[in-house]
């Protein structure tokens, strides 16, 4: 059995009683070094510090020859965003023991005096700090080091987000917990160099601008962008569910790549975009909206060594000899393919593909109110022919 014990910074003296046992019984604890310097001495058991990489360590924590219990530390709760779920998951969760302690979430929840239920929770261990920009909401962001703070600021501040709300708050539950406020821009403008390394941020995210579908406004874009009307009955015909990727065809701007992963945990989306301008404007876009978009170059070229799909959209290129066939190919038995043309070539391949292998096809047509001299009248919109099959 391994046995994973949460700690906080104010070490044995803030453990339960039943986590101090587990410590003090063990034959050898495993942990980071400032886990196990939090340790006193009624902890006999020898401490063995994490190597770098640690995976290779964790995989070989419990082998045929090992007898009695392993003992692992960790920082408050091991399985919010923890080693404990890492555990689980190489070992079984009949096989990992995980006690608890107060997780750096909730601590800082109590600072700020925020519901733990409406706060996001983000981690910058490993991931980029673009990953924890937002458009509204608030979260408690888990820092990879002391220069996280100032490095997610600035980003905030770059895409029109200074006005954020943002707290520092260091070596939460210890005898010597710090709390610094201010904004994004303050942040940006000139961080503290006494940063601790073990900090957490929590953000409010101002101004507060959470709509679906985003205004074609919040895009950098040429011109290229399936707009706001459009998008939000693509994204219907897409029909994105958490954790499932998608492949986004002649990708343009990204509007629809960065509404996908907007729309549930886990969405994921690979972009295809052969113009390397509108690439450095998907990019931006995906920073902008703090979600992750594996760029790649022309289709389907470019398809090889990509995750799989769930679901692929077709919005530039459709009539390339080879596209199609190669879209349905990398497409799995229930996946959906959306593809949405202007032109009269491209709807005539749209309607021998739909003649062929069925689906829906539609056709939308937007307009919006424009002067028309004193008065005021329609003026339409190009007419979006669609076409969604689900293979």
């Amino acid at each position: 059995m391994i046995v994973v014990v949460g700690i906080g910074a104010d070490g044995m003296a803030g453990l339960a009683e039943a986590s101090r046992d587990e410590l003090r019984r063990a034959a050898v604890v495993y942990g980071s070094k400032r886990q196990l310097d939090l340790l006193d001495d009624t902890v006999p058991a020898p401490r063995r510090q994490w190597p770098s990489p640690m995976l290779p360590a964790l995989q070989t924590l419990v082998d045929d020859d090992h007898a009695g219990d392993v003992h692992v530390v960790a920082s408050g709760d091991p399985l919010l965003h923890g080693i404990g779920s890492t555990l689980i998951r190489l070992y079984g969760a009949e096989k990992v023991r995980v006690l608890p302690h107060v997780s750096s979430v909730t601590l800082a929840c109590a600072r700020m005096g925020w519901s733990v239920h409406d706060t996001d929770v983000i981690s910058l261990v490993t991931a980029q700090p673009h990953t924890a920009v937002r458009r509204g909401g608030q979260a408690i962001v888990l820092s990879h080091s002391k220069s996280t703070p100032g490095e997610l600021a600035a980003l905030l501040n770059a895409h029109g987000r200074g006005d954020s709300q943002f707290t520092v708050l260091e070596r939460l539950g210890g005898p010597d917990e710090h709390r610094r406020d201010g904004t994004a821009r303050d942040w940006a403008d000139g961080a503290p160099r006494d940063i601790d390394d073990l900090n957490v941020i929590a953000v409010r995210y101002l101004p507060d601008e959470r709509v679906s579908p985003l205004p074609d406004d919040a895009f950098t874009h040429d011109g290229q962008i399936t707009k706001q009307g459009i998008r939000a009955v693509t994204l219907a015909a897409l029909a994105p569910r958490p954790g499932e990727r998608l492949w986004d065809v002649g990708a343009g701007s990204g509007s629809i790549s960065v509404e996908w992963c907007l729309s549930g945990r886990g969405c994921a989306a690979v972009a295809f975009e052969r113009d390397e301008r509108r690439r450095h404007n998907l990019e931006f876009n995906a920073a902008a909206s703090g979600v992750g978009i594996d760029i790649r170059g022309d289709a389907p070229d470019a398809f090889d060594g990509a995750e799989p799909p769930a679901a692929i959209f077709i919005g530039g290129g459709l009539t390339r000899p080879g596209l199609l066939d190669a879209c349905l190919d990398n497409l799995p038995p229930g996946g959906r393919l959306v593809a949405n043309v202007v032109t009269t070539e491209s709807e005539a391949f749209l309607t021998q593909a739909h003649t062929r292998l069925g689906g829906k096809l539609r056709r939308f047509q937007h307009y919006h109110g424009a002067p028309l001299g004193a008065f005021t009248g329609w003026h339409p919109h190009y007419p979006v022919t669609q076409w969604a099959v689900t293979k």
